[in-house]
């Protein structure tokens, strides 16, 4: 079940970077440079259907978009922290 939630090509990064945060589209894109705009909307739209994201657009031009994660989006924090634990673990055995 996690793995579906968080296993989308950016989901996981998404997710990293929105810990105990709130980024706008553009802050998130310069995060992940290699993501085309299709994969990260994608990603985004994903996250925020599973309710693990939260998504809030102010009627303004040029439009502004946010995101940050819900509560239940916060749940995931603790499995996101070991994964970059272990993977840094990993990267040290290489």
């Amino acid at each position: 079940a996690t793995i579906q939630l968080i296993g989308g090509k950016y989901k996981s990064v998404i997710l990293w970077h929105l810990m105990g945060k709130t980024l706008r589209y553009s802050e998130i894109h310069k995060l992940m440079p290699k993501a085309t705009d299709k994969m990260l909307a994608q990603q985004l739209r994903e996250l925020e259907k599973d309710g693990l994201i939260n998504r809030k657009v102010y009627p303004v031009v040029p439009p502004k978009t946010e995101y940050s994660l819900t509560d239940f989006g916060n749940t995931l924090s603790p499995i996101l922290v070991e994964m970059c634990n272990w993977g840094k673990q990993y990267l040290d055995y290489q």
